[in-house]
C-alpha cells in the first residue's frame, strides 16, 4: 500500500496548475547546462577557421552550446556579420541557418 506522504502526493491529480508549471520549471532548470567560457585562443582560433572557410568556400563542422545538449552542425559559411557577431552557414541545399559566434565551442574545416 502507497503513502500519500511520500512520491505519492506529488503523483496525485489535484496538483493546483501553479505547482506544477513551477515543479516542471525546476525539473528544466536542474538539466539546464553551464555555458562553456572560451580563452583568447580558443576564439582566435575558432574565427581563423570561419574565415578561412569563408575565403576558400570549404564546408565546416561546428559544435554549437546549447542549453540541455551540444548540436554538431556541418555545412558552408555563406556570409560573416562582423557587428552582430554571428555567420550563416548553409547546411544543405535550400536549407540555411545563423550561428552566433559566442555559442560557437569548435570549429575544424572538413
Amino acid at each position: 500500500m502507497k503513502s500519500r506522504l511520500g512520491a505519492g502526493l506529488w503523483e496525485s491529480k489535484f496538483i493546483l496548475p501553479e505547482h506544477k508549471e513551477s515543479l516542471r520549471r525546476a525539473s528544466r532548470e536542474e538539466h539546464r547546462k553551464a555555458r562553456t567560457e572560451l580563452d583568447a585562443q580558443e576564439i582566435e582560433q575558432i574565427e581563423r577557421v570561419i574565415s578561412e572557410a569563408f575565403r576558400e568556400r570549404r564546408r565546416i563542422t561546428l559544435r554549437i552550446w546549447g542549453e540541455n545538449e551540444d548540436t554538431i552542425v556541418s555545412g558552408g559559411v555563406r556570409t560573416v556579420q562582423t557587428y552582430l557577431r554571428e555567420i550563416k552557414l548553409t547546411t544543405g541545399p535550400g536549407e540555411w541557418q545563423w550561428v552566433k559566434i559566442k555559442d560557437i565551442l569548435t570549429a575544424t574545416i572538413d
